[in-house]
């Protein structure tokens, strides 16, 4: 592939044609972090925060924007917000007593622009993401890990709670118990004695 290119580029070269475009030469560098732009209507609008890796500095936030985004940024102010110290792991299903842990600290950091940028406004109507399937799952998936936790035991469960409610409303006579299944009437033999011909 590497002597048809430069076949082709001298060829280009000595019939005096525009050279064409070499594809595969061109070096791209794609950064191996995660920036977060965090909704900040209490700032003005030439002011934006972000949540950046801990290793980030404010000369890499302040290149990265300009070369990516070709945002000029005048000033950058950081600060590490160090996190709750929490009884083991979040990942924890069962958390066990006595495990401390820190999570790792976030670093924020505020930058103020030469051009203001304003928020779109917020969407009202999530119909378009799903977003009720969404909360129902998340609301089960509560619930199933409230109920894997060792004093749930001590914790009527919901169908328990319905039961004891249901029996409550039988015996002040608000309710009256009815069977689930309906009589159909006196028992049929289903198999019957078939008599075969001689």
């Amino acid at each position: 592939m590497a002597t048809a290119v430069s076949f082709a580029s001298k060829y280009a070269e000595s019939s005096g044609a525009v050279p064409r475009m070499r594809f595969g030469h061109k070096q791209i560098f794609l950064p191996n972090f995660t920036i977060t732009l965090l909704r900040t209507p209490f700032l003005p609008p030439d002011f934006a925060t972000f949540i950046v890796p801990l290793d980030l500095n404010k000369l890499d936030l302040k290149d990265y924007l300009y070369h990516a985004y070709n945002v000029r940024v005048l000033s950058v102010r950081s600060y590490v917000q160090q996190q709750r110290v929490r009884e083991d792991k979040p990942s924890a299903i069962i958390p066990r007593p006595r495990r401390w842990f820190r999570p790792r600290a976030i670093k924020k950091m505020t930058v103020q622009m030469e051009q203001g940028f304003v928020w779109p406004e917020e969407p009202t109507d999530f119909k378009a993401w799903d977003k009720e399937t969404y909360d129902t799952v998340k609301e089960a998936q509560e619930l199933d890990k409230k109920s894997m936790r060792p004093e749930s035991i001590n914790e009527p469960t919901p169908e328990r709670t319905s039961i004891a409610e249901q029996a409550r409303r039988m015996l002040r006579g608000e309710e009256t118990w009815k069977p689930t299944w309906e009589d159909v009437g006196p028992p049929v033999e289903v198999e019957k004695e078939v008599q075969m011909e001689k």
